[in-house]
C-alpha cells in the first residue's frame, strides 16, 4: 500500500515535472563548437554530459579537494539559462556585451517554474557557478573551457576558422582552466601542442 503521508503535494509534482518538460528543449541548444569528427555542431546537453564525464573522471587527479555531488549539481545547471537566453558563442565580443543580464533575466524565469525551495537551490548552483568562488565552482568553470576547447582542437579547429579565431585570441579565455591546477594546465597544454601541429587555428594578422 502506498504511504500517502509521505508523498509530495500534487501541486508540488506538477511544478517540478514543468520544469523537466521545459528543460527538455535543452537538447535542442545548439552551440558553435562541433562534434569532434566535425560532422555538426553538438548541443548544450552534449557538452554538459561531457563535462559531467570530464568531472568524474579528473577529480582525483587534480591537486584539490571537490565535492563531486556539488560539482555535477553546478555542471547540470550551468547552461540551463540559455534555454530562454539562448547560446552566446565565446568570442563574440558583440553578443557577450549583454550576455549577463540576458541570462539573469533568464533564470529567473526558468527556476522560476519549479517550488520556491527547489527555485531557490537551483539558481544558488547557476549563480556559485557564475560567481566562480567555490572550489567546486573553479573546478566545473575549468572543466567548461576544457571541454569546449578540446571539441575545437579535435574537429580540426572547424568553428574557429569559421569565425576568424587566432591562437592569441584563445588565451583569455583558456587562462582560468590553465590557472585551476597543474593537471589541468597539462591537458590544455597538450591541446594547444596539437592545435600547433596540425594549424587549428585561424593565422594571426601578418601571417601568412
Amino acid at each position: 500500500m502506498t504511504d500517502t503521508a509521505a508523498t509530495p503535494p500534487a501541486d508540488r509534482l506538477a511544478r517540478i515535472q514543468e520544469f523537466l518538460l521545459v528543460c527538455d528543449q535543452f537538447k535542442q541548444i545548439t552551440r558553435q563548437n562541433y562534434l569532434t569528427d566535425g560532422s555538426r555542431r553538438e548541443t548544450d546537453a552534449e557538452h554538459t554530459w561531457h563535462m559531467a564525464l570530464y568531472a568524474l573522471l579528473l577529480k582525483d587527479e587534480i591537486g584539490f579537494e571537490v565535492d563531486i555531488a556539488k560539482v555535477l549539481s553546478l555542471v547540470l545547471t550551468h547552461d540551463l539559462v540559455e534555454i530562454h537566453a539562448g547560446d552566446t558563442f565565446a568570442y563574440d565580443d558583440v553578443g557577450r556585451e549583454g550576455q549577463a543580464a540576458r541570462e539573469a533575466e533568464a533564470a529567473v524565469k526558468l527556476f522560476g517554474l519549479l517550488p520556491p525551495d527547489l527555485r531557490d537551490k537551483v539558481h544558488g548552483w547557476w549563480t556559485e557557478f557564475e560567481a566562480g568562488e567555490t572550489p567546486e565552482a573553479r573546478y566545473a568553470r575549468a572543466l567548461d573551457r576544457l571541454q569546449a576547447f578540446a571539441q575545437n582542437v579535435m574537429s580540426g579547429g572547424k568553428s574557429w576558422h569559421e569565425h576568424g579565431v587566432t591562437r592569441t585570441r584563445t588565451f583569455s579565455r583558456m587562462q582560468e582552466a590553465l590557472d585551476s591546477d597543474p593537471t589541468l594546465r597539462l591537458l590544455v597544454e597538450r591541446l594547444y601542442g596539437r592545435a600547433d601541429r596540425e594549424k587549428s587555428w585561424v593565422p594571426e594578422p601578418g601571417q601568412a
